[in-house]
């Protein structure tokens, strides 16, 4: 078995983000030669998340609606009280939010691979959130089979 492990970097825009990583992934099983097994993917971040799902522009702004709803901006958090906590690093943004949204989505994904393809169906596609943008983001990929 051949396990080959990567970076995928994500330049994002502020606020939330969603982008489909599938072609990225693509590429990299492509170039692995592996025709069967599996693709990893990892999200790095605490405002970060993965999904598969339909990588539709209309779906994509109704999630970030209903995300908005469940962990809304303005809402008062703990987090945000940052002369309360310790060690922090003088850019630490006002972002529990972002956190929570996160924790209510997935870090990682597991994608068949059959013949060297993803086996994602139809309309599905690897979707990264950025929660908390802009920012400079990776993921970790890691491809595994024969």
């Amino acid at each position: 078995m051949q396990i080959i492990s990567e970076i995928i970097y994500v330049e994002t825009e502020k606020g939330i983000g969603i982008y489909n990583i599938t072609p990225q992934i693509e590429k990299l099983l492509h170039a692995s030669c592996i025709q069967s097994g599996q693709v990893l993917v990892f999200s790095r971040h605490t405002t970060t998340a993965l999904a598969i799902n339909e990588n539709e522009e209309r779906l994509l702004e109704d999630v970030k609606v209903h995300l908005r709803k469940l962990a809304p901006e303005s809402d008062k958090y703990l987090h945000n009280d940052l002369h309360l906590r310790k060690n922090i690093p003088d850019d630490e943004p006002i972002n529990a939010h972002s956190h929570l949204m996160a924790m209510m989505l997935s870090t990682s994904e597991v994608i068949p691979v059959v013949d060297g393809q993803l086996a994602l169906g139809t309309w599905q596609s690897v979707l990264f959130f950025d929660l908390d943008g802009p920012r400079k983001r990776t993921l970790f990929i890691q491809i595994s089979g024969f």
